[in-house]
């Protein structure tokens, strides 16, 4: 069955094709004569309907021109069957006022992953908290006094933004830090910002496992990101190594515990991030790590994601 299938995600010239997951799935789609589209996020709009430049886009991976562009064509949106929703954080009002027309135009029959409501629902560090049973201690709070007790009272702690992504701004402070007030005072913007804080975990030494759940299903291996020397962040963006893991239980354990609200969200492609036992993020807006478990372990991830979707649309 022929397939119109578009990506809303940054200009292709801003990619890696070596490691890029948008490119992966577009890849896979032009594997099975679909026809393929870019869409350049700032290019949605709406009048009587939701409309995008839907751009075609030809891969050839291989060579040093990979992409090949055609003319972009003010498009309604319910002409395609598929779209992916992959732009890159930051989560911002422009993200936000995107993902309302992607919900006019999923109202129109088009199949929008992941769902755009949930995309707003579903914040990459609150969303853990509801499920407590498979995070560490956990703090959310722009109160400086309030996030001081929690560091005294757990003594090594990891703090980072709610917006952010690729290790960008996490501290770890440790009781005696003299930095532990101007940390604090920075990220909380003097207690107007929370900040997410918890409770720093040894494991991150074996790293920051990264696992891929479609359709609220576990891939059954996990890229895990190693911390570059004197480093306390896995994220590949800040310099760590990531090495090919098999689930551990307590990994399935976890996916287990989110896998059927995920599904009810219509969150089709997520990855999660564990340390240890501990869940520690929820990634939905543009999760990444597909080459990288595809090449270790001979997958293919971006078909298990097609066949799913394809049968969604149909």
């Amino acid at each position: 069955m022929t397939m119109k299938f578009a990506v809303v995600m940054d200009p292709p010239s801003q990619l890696n094709p070596v490691k890029d997951s948008s490119l992966a799935m577009l890849e896979e789609a032009q594997n099975r004569g679909w026809q393929t589209f870019y869409i350049n996020p700032h290019s949605l709009a709406y009048s009587t309907q939701t409309t995008a430049d839907c751009t075609p886009i030809k891969l050839q991976l291989n060579q040093q021109d990979w992409y090949i562009l055609g003319e972009p064509t003010q498009t309604p949106l319910a002409e395609m069957d598929i779209v992916i929703m992959r732009k890159d954080p930051p989560f911002n009002m422009p993200y936000i006022y995107a993902t309302y027309l992607l919900e006019l135009a999923e109202k129109q029959g088009v199949l929008v992953v992941n769902r755009p409501s949930s995309l707003r629902d579903a914040n990459e560090k609150l969303f853990t908290l509801q499920f407590p049973e498979c995070c560490a201690p956990t703090l959310v709070a722009s109160d400086m006094q309030q996030l001081s007790d929690f560091q005294a009272s757990q003594e090594d702690i990891i703090v980072k933004p709610l917006d952010g992504m690729g290790g960008a701004s996490i501290f770890r402070l440790k009781s005696g830090d003299p930095n532990i007030s101007v940390v604090l005072e920075t990220m909380t913007q003097h207690g107007k910002m929370p900040i997410i804080a918890q409770r720093f975990i040894q494991e991150i030494s074996q790293g920051d496992k990264r696992i891929l759940l479609i359709d609220g299903k576990a891939i059954p291996y996990a890229l895990a990101r190693i911390p570059a020397k004197g480093e306390t962040r896995g994220n590949l963006a800040a310099g760590g190594q990531g090495i090919g893991v098999e689930l551990t239980d307590r990994d399935q354990w976890i996916c287990e515990q989110i896998g059927p609200r995920l599904c009810k969200m219509g969150l089709s492609f997520v990855g999660i991030d564990v340390i240890g036992d501990y869940l520690t993020e929820i990634n939905v807006t543009s999760p990444t790590c597909i080459r990288e478990l595809d090449k270790l372990y001979n997958l293919n991830v971006s078909k298990t994601l097609l066949d799913v979707l394809e049968e969604k649309r149909q």
